[in-house]
């Protein structure tokens, strides 16, 4: 197995989400600076995007350029055109508790997964043994289409968090952190899923935001170490990136899309970091591409 090491190009961050390359710049969601905001690839140039009060997530763009960005802690899905915020959809009625990342097909269809339950006061009240004494509650990853609607919930996934969509548009990967695996779906022309299966089952792995390369591997954050892995469907781990503390999420960009650009910081848990800013974003140099979406 290849084993790389990241450096540090940015720090200041209070908890990076939703890493995305677009328009030759490194885009990502700061929950706690409640903005989304942009990066050169050299990490010197910070902007500012758009302010989301409700804390931004996932994001994605459709194909006419606006930027859909998920307000987790009110549960929508935003739309920015021109400047202008709009609510693309409201999707409320069907989260356990935040909304949280999301992949955005080249058919404009979204797919937005969820907390499904409140997890920093589960482990603060009662530890990791409240996660061991009995499963937490399962949720559901939302399909919403070109017009907001949501046309599709698909039940019972454990806390679905990052997403890939293959570079031919038909095979949708989603990781369910609690359950340490990544589940397939089918994609069909209206945008729903069906058949839905294991893609890839990993011991102790809490699979995090995440990428695919062009030799259908996939790059994801392990939310419980300082690691990137990349992994074969099947569940081979092929390579891992040390990073210099815990990982949350990671996106292949840079203009060969061959840098693994990763959010880390010291812990997940609002009840520790909402008021620091110890997050970092680092970043490793792989031989293989990026390749589908996001």
């Amino acid at each position: 197995m290849e084993q790389l090491t990241s450096h540090v190009i940015r720090d200041g961050l209070s908890f990076g989400e939703g890493p995305r390359w677009h328009d030759g710049r490194l885009w990502y969601s700061d929950f706690y600076r409640h903005g989304v905001f942009s990066l050169d690839a050299l990490g010197l140039e910070e902007r500012r995007e758009h302010t989301v009060p409700g804390q931004p997530s996932g994001l994605g763009w459709l194909t006419n350029g606006d930027l859909l960005c998920v307000s987790a802690t009110d549960h929508r899905v935003l739309r920015f055109s021109a400047g202008v915020e709009t609510t693309f959809a409201d999707i409320s009625a069907y989260c356990g508790f935040w909304a949280n990342d999301m992949v955005v097909s080249s058919m404009d269809f979204a797919y937005v997964g969820n907390f499904g339950f409140d997890l920093d006061t589960l482990l603060r009240d009662e530890g990791p043994e409240g996660l061991l004494s009995s499963p937490p509650p399962t949720t559901n990853l939302v399909v919403l289409n070109p017009d907001g609607n949501v046309v599709q919930v698909v039940a019972d996934m454990a806390f679905p968090n990052g997403s890939v969509i293959t570079p031919d548009g038909t095979t949708l990967i989603v990781g369910e952190t609690l359950a340490f695996r990544l589940s397939a779906f089918d994609i069909h022309s209206d945008g729903t899923l069906s058949n839905r299966r294991v893609w890839a089952q990993l011991d102790f792995v809490a699979t995090d935001g995440m990428c695919l390369d062009s030799e259908g591997q996939i790059w994801l954050a392990n939310a419980l170490t300082n690691r990137c892995l990349r992994v074969k469907e099947g569940g081979e781990i092929t390579a891992e990136v040390v990073t210099s503390q815990t990982a949350f999420a990671c996106m292949l960009g840079g203009d060969d899309r061959s840098t693994l650009f990763i959010m880390s910081a010291p812990t997940s848990d609002r009840f520790k970091i909402a008021d620091q800013t110890l997050g970092r974003i680092e970043v490793a140099r792989v031989t293989t591409p990026g390749a589908g979406l996001p």
